[in-house]
């Protein structure tokens, strides 16, 4: 159980660096913004979903998991 802790304490730690990373870059240049993301913009309300920028993350995840399993 002490492993388990020590993993998720490093996990943890590198997650909040990749995101002070991507915070102060700007983020992931165009990933996010992408042809047929949904943006709708009605007076003080926006809505936001990235639907094709989750589709790439997802194929991405597949592929390299599918990598690292063979």
């Amino acid at each position: 159980m002490h492993d388990l802790g020590k993993l998720l304490f490093v996990l943890g730690l590198a997650l909040v660096i990749v995101g002070a990373i991507l915070w102060k870059t700007g983020g992931l240049g165009g990933l996010g913004q992408l042809p047929g993301d949904i943006f709708i913009r009605k007076g003080n309300s926006t809505f936001y979903f990235p639907i094709v920028t989750c589709i790439i993350i997802s194929i991405a995840l597949s592929l390299l998991s599918w990598f690292f399993r063979k």
